[in-house]
C-alpha cells in the first residue's frame, strides 16, 4: 500500500464517524424543536436520550464491542467545547442583576463549592469502604469532591424565565457559572497536592493555591475584555469591516483562555470575565449589525457544543469496555451510585438554606425588598442537584488517560459519574447486565424529568411582578459625580467620604454596586466605550 492510499484510508476513517456524528446532532435540533413544549423533556434531555439510543444501535451493530462514533478527549472538552460555553455565560449575562446580587452568588459558587466539596469527600471516604469499593488515594477522594460539587443548571434555566422571574435567574444562572469556574479551580489545585504530604498545611496550600488561580485569572479576563474594547473603540475596526471586528472579538476571547491555561491558570474565570467585560464595553464599540451578529454567534457556538456534550454522555453510558473493567459487583455499584448521590443532595442543603438566610439577614438590614423566598430557595437547591458536562470532564482528567481507563478503580470511578449525571439529569440506559438496564431504567425519572413539574408547582403564576419575587427598587440618584470632585471643597469631599463610609457599613452589596456604577460612568466608559447610565439604565 503507498503512502497516499494509507493516507486516503486515515482520512476517510475520521471523516465518516465526523459526518455521522453531526448528522445525529442535527437530529437533536430537529427533536428538540419538537419537543419544545414538552411538560417533561428539554434540550439536554433530548440530547442524551438521542445519545442513549445511538449507542444502542452501534453497540448492535458491532455485536457488543462499542457504542462511540468518536471517541471522548478530555483535551477537546477543555480546549474546544468549554470555552464557547462560558464565554457565552458571561456575555449574555445581565449584568445589574448579576452584580446586584453579587454577594449571594458569591457565597453559592465560591463557599458553598468549598462545603459541598468537604461534605462529599469525607463521606465518600467513609462510605466507599463500606462497601468494599477501596484503591482510592486520599488525592483522588479530593478530586471526587470537586467533581460532584461542579452543578449542571441547564435544565432549570430553560424552564425559567429571566423576565419574569429575573432575581431567581440571576441566582440559578450566576451560581451554575461561578460553581463551575470555582470546581475546575479547586479541581486544579488539588492536582497540584504532593500525595505523600497531605495534612493541614496542605490543606492551607489548596486554599492559597485557590486564591491564586481565582484572583490571577480573574485579572487575565479583565485586562482581555478591556484590551479588546479599547482596540475596537480606538480604531473603529469596523467602518471598513464589520467581519474583522467580530473575528477580533472571538479570537480575543479564545486567546485569553487559552493563555489562561498556558499560565496555569483558570481558563474558565478568564473567559468568563473576559466575556462580561466584552459585553460592558467593547460591544458598544461594534457596529449595529456586529452587535446583533455577535449575540447570534456566541450563543450558537455555546449550544452547539452543549449538544455535542451531552449526546456523548448518552453513548458513553454504554461503554461496555468500561463496565466490564470496573469489575464491581451489582450491590457494590448500587451502593456506590446511591451514595454518591445521597452525599450531592445532603451537600446541596448543607449550604443553600444557611446561606440563603444569611444573605437575606444581609439584605434586610440594608434596608433593600430582595430576599430569597422559601419556595425559591427549594428551586435553587433543585437546579444545583443536576451535574453535567464539567463533571464528565473532570472525572475523565483525572481517571482516564486519552478517554481510556486501564485501571478498575478508575474505570469504576468513570461510570459512576457518567451515571450519576444521567440519574440527575435524565432518563439513562445502560449495557452490562439486564438486571442492570431494568433498575437504572426505574432508578432515572427523577430530578432532569421532574424539573419542569417542580417549578411549574412553585411558580404557578408566570406574571411579570418583580415585587412578589422580592426585586428590589434603588432610588434614581445622581451617578455622573466622581467619588471625590477637585472642584469642590476638603470639607465637603470629607463629609461625602465620611456618607459612603457609613453606607458601606449599613449597606456594603449596595454601596459597593452605587459606587461602581459611579466610577465606571467618569472613568471607565469614557475610555473604553458603552453609553453612560443616563442613556440606558440596563447597562
Amino acid at each position: 500500500m503507498s503512502i497516499s492510499e494509507f493516507t486516503e484510508n486515515i482520512a476517510r476513517d475520521q471523516v465518516v464517524p465526523i459526518s455521522v456524528f453531526v448528522a445525529i446532532l442535527c437530529l437533536c435540533l430537529v427533536i428538540g424543536h419538537l419537543l419544545e413544549e414538552n411538560r417533561w423533556l428539554n434540550e439536554s434531555t433530548t440530547a442524551i436520550v438521542v445519545g442513549c439510543i445511538t449507542g444502542t444501535i452501534i453497540l448492535f451493530l458491532s455485536k457488543g464491542k462499542s457504542s462511540h462514533i468518536v471517541r471522548f478527549n478530555e483535551e477537546l472538552f477543555f480546549i474546544y467545547l468549554l470555552p464557547p460555553i462560558i464565554f457565552n455565560a458571561g456575555f449574555q449575562v445581565k449584568k445589574k442583576q448579576f452584580f446586584q446580587n453579587f454577594l449571594t452568588i458569591m457565597l453559592f459558587g465560591v463557599i458553598g463549592v468549598f462545603i459541598s466539596s468537604s461534605i462529599i469527600t469525607a463521606g465518600s471516604w467513609w462510605l466507599f469502604a463500606r462497601f468494599g469499593f477501596t484503591g482510592l488515594s486520599a488525592q483522588d477522594y479530593l478530586a471526587i469532591g470537586t467533581i460532584f460539587s461542579s452543578t449542571d443548571t441547564v435544565c432549570t434555566l430553560q424552564v425559567l424565565h429571566q423576565d419574569e422571574t429575573p432575581l431567581l435567574y440571576s441566582l440559578v444562572f450566576g451560581e451554575g457559572v461561578v460553581n463551575d469556574a470555582t470546581s475546575v479551580v479547586l479541581f486544579n489545585a488539588v492536582q497540584k497536592l504532593d500525595k505523600g504530604k497531605l495534612n493541614g498545611r496542605a490543606a492551607l496550600r489548596v486554599l492559597l493555591d485557590f486564591l491564586y488561580l481565582f484572583s490571577t485569572s480573574t485579572a487575565l479576563g479583565v485586562i482581555a475584555g478591556l484590551l479588546t474594547a479599547y482596540i475596537l473603540k480606538t480604531l473603529y475596526i469596523g467602518r471598513h469591516s464589520t467581519v474583522r471586528e467580530i473575528t477580533l472579538m472571538v479570537l480575543m476571547a479564545y486567546l485569553s483562555y487559552m493563555l489562561a491555561e498556558l499560565l496555569h491558570l483558570s481558563g474558565i474565570l478568564t473567559v468568563f470575565f473576559c466575556g462580561i467585560l466584552m459585553s460592558h464595553y467593547a460591544w458598544h464599540n461594534v457596529t449595529q449589525g456586529s452587535r446583533i451578529t455577535t449575540r447570534h454567534i456566541f450563543a450558537t457556538m455555546s449550544f452547539t457544543a452543549e449538544t455535542f456534550i451531552f449526546l456523548y454522555v448518552g453513548m458513553d453510558a454504554l461503554d461496555i469496555e468500561k463496565w466490564r473493567l470496573s469489575k464491581l459487583s451489582f450491590r457494590t455499584s448500587m451502593g456506590i451510585y446511591s451514595t454518591v448521590v445521597l452525599l450531592i443532595l445532603l451537600g446541596r442543603a448543607a449550604f443553600v438554606f444557611p446561606l440563603t438566610a444569611f444573605s437575606n439577614y444581609v439584605h434586610r438590614r440594608a434596608d433593600r425588598l430582595a430576599s430569597v423566598s422559601f419556595k425559591h430557595q427549594v428551586i435553587i437547591w433543585w437546579a444545583g442537584l443536576m451535574r453535567g458536562a464539567v463533571s464528565i470532564a473532570l472525572v475523565f482528567k483525572q481517571f482516564t488517560y486519552s478517554g481510556v481507563s486501564l485501571d478498575p478503580v478508575d474505570a469504576a470511578m468513570v461510570t459512576t459519574t457518567t451515571i450519576v449525571v444521567l440519574f440527575t439529569t435524565l432518563t439513562m440506559k445502560r449495557n452490562k447486565l439486564l438486571g442492570f438496564v431494568l433498575s437504572t431504567t426505574l432508578q432515572n425519572i427523577v430530578f432532569g424529568f421532574l424539573t419542569k413539574p417542580l417549578i411549574c408547582f412553585l411558580q404557578p403564576n408566570n406574571t411579570n411582578n418583580s415585587a412578589s419575587h422580592g426585586e428590589s427598587r434603588s432610588p434614581k440618584e445622581e451617578l455622573n459625580l466622581p467619588l471625590l470632585s477637585l472642584e469642590e471643597s476638603a470639607e465637603t469631599n470629607i463629609l461625602r467620604a465620611k456618607e459612603s463610609l457609613s453606607m458601606l457599613i449599613e449597606r456594603p452589596v449596595y454601596t459597593i454596586h452605587h459606587y461602581w456604577r459611579k466610577f465606571d460612568d467618569t472613568y471607565m466608559r469614557p475610555v473604553f466605550g458603552g453609553p453612560c447610565r443616563a442613556q440606558s439604565s440596563a447597562c
